[in-house]
C-alpha cells in the first residue's frame, strides 16, 4: 500500500506566498516575530524586501497591512491564530473590516493540533470571531492541494480574508485532475444517502474515514469538504440534508460559532432536520500531543463514527 503523503497546511501557505510572489509584485508580507513557524519566512527569503518582521505587536501589524493595502499593496498578515484572531480582533475589526480593505489575513496554528503549546495557544474560537465581522471571508482548508488554492484565491479577492492553518502534517485528499477550488463553494468528496458529514479543515480526513467505518455497516455517509464557512455553499448543504434528512458537523473548533453553527442557521431557516455538532464541546484545550488530543475529543476518524453512531 502506498504511504499516505502528508503536509501541514502552514508549509502549503508558505510555499503558495513564494510562488505568488513572482506573479504579484504587489504582494506584501507581514509576520509577528513567528516567520519560521508560521513559514511566511520561505517568502522572506525569495523576496526579503516584501517581508515585513512588525515583532510582537500583532495589533500594530494589522494597522500597518491596512496602510499598505491603501497604497496598492496586497498584504497577507500572519501570526498564530490566537494572536490573529484574537489578540488583534479589535484592530482587524476596525481597521480592517469596517473600511473593507484587501487585507488578507494568514491565521496558523489553529485548533488543539497546536498540542503542547497548551490551552491557552489553542485558538479554537478564531472561526467563530471572524464570521462575526461583516464582508469578511473565513476559509480553512482541508490540505495541502486546498491550502494553496485558499491562498490564491484570497489574493484574487477584493477585500478582507481569514485563511486558517494548521501545524501538523495532514494527508493530501484533494490530489485529483478534476479538483477545482472557489471562493464560497464546497465539494462533495463521498455520495452518500443516509446521513451527511460536513466537515472542515483536518476533521475532512476524519470524517472520510469515518464514513468508511459506517459503509462496513451498511451505513452510507455522504461527506462534503466545507474550506468556505463565510460564505457557506447553503444550496449544496440543503440539497444534501433533503436527500439524507440528517446532518453530522465535524470541525477542529468550538461548537458555538464555528462550522456547525453557520451550518445550523442555514438549515434551520431553509430546511430543518436534525443535526448534531461534533467539535470542542464549550472546553478548553489542554496540553499533549496533537493525535492523543484529536483522540480525546473524538475528532479523529474512529470518534467521528462513533458519534455519527450515536446519533443515528
Amino acid at each position: 500500500m502506498a504511504e499516505i503523503k502528508k503536509i501541514a497546511t502552514r508549509e502549503s501557505y508558505g510555499n503558495a506566498l513564494k510562488e505568488l510572489g513572482a506573479e504579484f509584485p504587489e504582494l506584501v508580507v507581514l509576520d509577528a516575530d513567528l516567520a519560521e513557524a508560521t513559514k511566511t519566512g520561505i517568502f522572506k527569503k525569495a523576496y526579503p524586501d516584501r517581508h515585513i518582521d512588525c515583532g510582537i505587536a500583532e495589533c500594530n501589524m494589522m494597522g500597518i497591512a491596512a496602510g499598505l493595502s491603501l497604497v496598492g499593496k496586497i498584504p497577507f498578515v500572519s501570526s498564530f491564530a490566537m494572536f490573529a484572531a484574537g489578540r488583534a480582533f479589535e484592530q482587524v475589526r476596525n481597521s480592517i473590516g469596517y473600511p473593507h480593505l484587501n487585507v488578507k489575513i494568514g491565521a496558523t496554528h489553529a485548533g488543539i493540533t497546536v498540542g503542547e503549546d497548551g490551552a491557552s495557544h489553542q485558538c479554537n474560537e478564531d472561526i467563530a470571531l471572524m464570521r462575526t465581522i461583516p464582508g469578511m471571508v473565513v476559509m480553512c482548508p482541508a490540505d495541502d492541494i486546498e491550502a494553496k488554492a485558499a491562498v490564491r484565491a484570497a489574493l484574487e479577492h477584493e477585500g478582507p480574508v481569514y485563511i486558517r492553518f494548521g501545524r501538523s502534517a495532514v494527508p493530501v485528499i484533494n490530489d485529483n485532475p478534476d479538483y477545482k477550488f472557489e471562493i464560497g463553494k464546497g465539494t462533495v468528496l463521498r455520495e452518500g444517502t443516509d446521513v451527511t458529514l460536513v466537515a472542515t479543515g483536518i476533521c475532512v480526513d476524519s470524517a472520510l474515514g469515518a464514513a468508511e467505518k459506517l459503509a462496513a455497516e451498511g451505513i452510507s455517509a455522504e461527506v462534503i469538504n466545507i474550506c468556505t464557512i463565510k460564505p457557506l455553499d447553503e444550496d449544496l448543504i440543503v440539497k444534501s440534508a433533503k436527500k439524507t434528512g440528517k446532518v453530522v458537523t465535524v470541525e477542529e473548533h468550538s461548537v458555538i460559532g464555528g462550522l456547525g453553527s453557520a451550518v445550523c442557521d442555514c438549515l434551520c431557516a431553509k430546511l430543518p432536520v436534525p443535526v448534531k455538532k461534533i467539535g470542542m464541546q464549550d472546553v478548553f484545550g489542554e496540553s499533549g500531543s496533537a493525535a492523543a488530543l484529536v483522540q480525546k475529543y473524538g475528532l479523529d476518524a474512529e470518534g467521528v463514527y462513533k458519534s455519527v453512531k450515536e446519533f443515528l
